[in-house]
């Protein structure tokens, strides 16, 4: 009976510590990326209506290194209290454990518990304008006519870029070959200097060389029409059905936090996300705000892992 009444006791005090969340501490907002990356400022867009819907003080701390795998394993260790969040993009959480399966030192799986899908973007398919190509179709077309002759270039084995190429070689049989580079600075260089011919790429960086005639872009790797985007189709409506490679972004916790936290994150983020103001500060770095419940991140990390593990496992790709 006594044992009965002190569980009793322990429930209730649990119970009235998790509803006082949050007391008058700050929330940390761990992002793995540096200040002024595309994570970091969308993440301080939201960090700060969530804080005054919260009233409480959001702290956003960069926490950079290893692609991001750093930051996010101090999330997967950190106390699962409320007061350490992760704010993320998609690759700690879909490619990295199978990219680094001896020495991540987390698993998103069991490690984090989702709260909400942020937002998407699709990455842009750009060719160099010597190519003179109108289409997806006809870069396909002189690749096979070419095979081995064309570049793409990457930011590294791994990398969505490179990923998002291989699954392209892989649906459509052209024949490219592989460069790495360090950023996509260095790739858009490598283009205009004629040591490549394609990349997948993110819109802030080929957008404003596009705009300039400097690059060709040949469509969106999303499977609808992105409203920042207007006029570049999807290649899924080019005749390569199917095909998507986006990026995503998303507020995690580490697991074993109260539901009842996770829950309230949840549904304020997706006010904030609905708002015509956030909307438009995502549009204006080519993200689409999104919100979602913890289940609909959840099945996206399933699938985007099962799509990319096929691309690794198909390159015997491993970074260990």
């Amino acid at each position: 009976m006594l044992r009965r009444l002190f569980f009793l006791l322990i429930t209730l005090l649990a119970h009235n510590a998790w509803s006082a969340w949050p007391a008058d501490r700050p929330i940390h907002l761990i992002v793995p990326f540096p200040a002024g990356s595309s994570p970091d400022l969308l993440a301080r867009q939201v960090a700060d209506p969530l804080s005054k819907a919260l009233n409480q003080s959001i702290v956003v701390e960069n926490k950079p290194g290893a692609g991001g795998n750093l930051g996010t394993r101090l999330v997967a260790r950190a106390p699962n209290d409320g007061y350490t969040l992760l704010y993320t993009i998609n690759g700690p959480l879909v490619t990295a454990p199978t990219l680094y399966q001896q020495t991540l030192g987390y698993n998103p799986t069991t490690d984090l518990a989702p709260i909400s899908l942020i937002a998407t973007s699709p990455n842009v398919l750009v060719v160099s304008p010597a190519l003179q190509l109108n289409s997806t179709a006809e870069f396909v077309q002189q690749a096979k006519a070419r095979p081995n002759t064309l570049n793409y270039g990457s930011v590294g084995a791994g990398s969505a870029a490179h990923l998002a190429m291989e699954l392209f070689k892989q649906q459509t049989g052209v024949d490219l070959l592989h460069v790495p580079y360090a950023s996509f600075p260095q790739i858009t260089t490598a283009m205009l200097a004629g040591d490549i011919q394609a990349s997948f790429m993110v819109p802030a960086i080929a957008m404003p060389q596009a705009k300039e005639g400097k690059l060709n872009i040949l469509g969106v790797t999303s499977l609808t029409p992105t409203a920042s985007l207007p006029g570049l189709a999807p290649l899924a409506t080019q005749g390569f059905e199917g095909f998507e490679a986006i990026s995503w972004h998303a507020m995690l916790a580490p697991a074993g936090t109260d539901p009842t936290i996770l829950l309230k994150l949840q549904q304020i983020l997706a006010e904030i996300l609905a708002t015509a103001q956030i909307k438009d500060k995502f549009s204006a770095q080519y993200f689409s705000a999104v919100g979602s419940n913890a289940q609909v991140l959840q099945q996206l990390m399933q699938t985007e892992k099962k799509r990319w593990d096929e691309v690794m496992a198909r390159l015997n790709l491993s970074l260990d």
